[in-house]
């Protein structure tokens, strides 16, 4: 079956790559301020978003006005609708941006910054208003989303290590999910596809979390070069944050230090499939191509 997919914020790296990954479906893709004006289509997928950054407290409004507000008219428009399917890109960090064990879809919620905050409105208002019988909704809550042509803090991790700096928190054990772009666009195609995956919320991750040690010996493995580690006192690494705050490093002490592992055994259980790409060999093809980076 050819499905009609209308697509926001299609330009951006995950909304490149999915446009390329349903090349078997006809493909729309949004043009900005006209996200909300569609019709003919099969299936809506959201992903238009102003994302994270560090200076989030400088665009409070836009979080508000993009991830809540725009989501809102999205998700009306398709309403009325003759489209079956509405796919939300959300974020874990509408629950959380960091917690102790294992979050699943029951977590409870409690996003501090203003991007977690804004897209758990956004989940909200979809929830409270559900669809007519015969239309399906998902609320996707991806990890952390990487591949090739992604720039983002995977990158800036991969540039500092090819400097040749050492990695200096080997004394912390922590882990951390993360999300290939081929398993994205796989659980996409199914959800596009399939008839029988419930409506509800799902997170999206690779089956098994990585350590940050096993993430910095890909990282090396792919420059080819062996691994150069430091084991630093917590008292140490308090200072070097302070360092690269004042240099605005790209880092942050709580994502280098601290787990963050997220469980995709319901999306598994719905889709009764595995996901194609393993934990490794997709940050693995995501770091060889980042050598023409660099």
């Amino acid at each position: 079956m050819v499905a009609r997919v209308f697509l926001t914020g299609g330009k951006g790296f995950v909304g490149r790559n999915l446009a390329a990954g349903l090349l078997a479906h006809e493909v729309t893709t949004s043009v900005r301020g006209e996200e909300e004006y569609f019709t003919g289509f099969d299936v809506v997928i959201h992903l238009a978003a102003k994302s994270s950054d560090s200076i989030d407290r400088k665009h409070v409004d836009e979080y508000y006005s993009v991830n809540t507000q725009l989501t809102k008219r999205v998700y009306n428009a398709f309403l009325k609708s003759d489209a079956k399917v509405f796919i939300f890109f959300s974020s874990v960090r509408a629950i959380a941006d960091s917690y102790e064990g294992v979050l699943t879809e029951s977590s409870t919620p409690n996003p501090l910054s203003h991007y977690g905050k804004s897209k758990l409105l956004a989940e909200q208002y979809i929830l409270t208003n559900p669809p007519q019988a015969g239309k399906r909704v998902y609320i996707l809550r991806p990890t952390l989303i990487h591949g090739p042509g992604n720039k983002g803090n995977l990158f800036a991790l991969y540039k500092f290590l090819a400097k040749g700096f050492p990695w200096p928190f080997g004394s912390f054990h922590s882990e951390r999910s993360f999300c290939s772009i081929g398993n994205l666009t796989f659980v996409i195609n199914e959800l596009v596809l399939r008839e029988d995956v419930p409506s509800g919320i799902y997170n999206v991750c690779d089956d098994n979390p990585l350590s940050m040690k096993d993430l910095v010996q890909l990282i090396n493995s792919s420059l080819q070069r062996d691994p150069k580690v430091l084991y630093l006192n917590p008292l140490a690494i308090k200072f070097l944050m302070r360092i690269a705050h004042f240099l605005r490093l790209p880092f942050n002490s709580v994502k280098l230090t601290h787990s963050f592992v997220v469980s995709n055994v319901k999306l598994i259980k719905a889709l009764g499939k595995s996901l194609p790409v393993s934990a490794s060999a997709g940050l693995v093809c995501t770091f060889d191509s980042f050598k023409k980076s660099i």
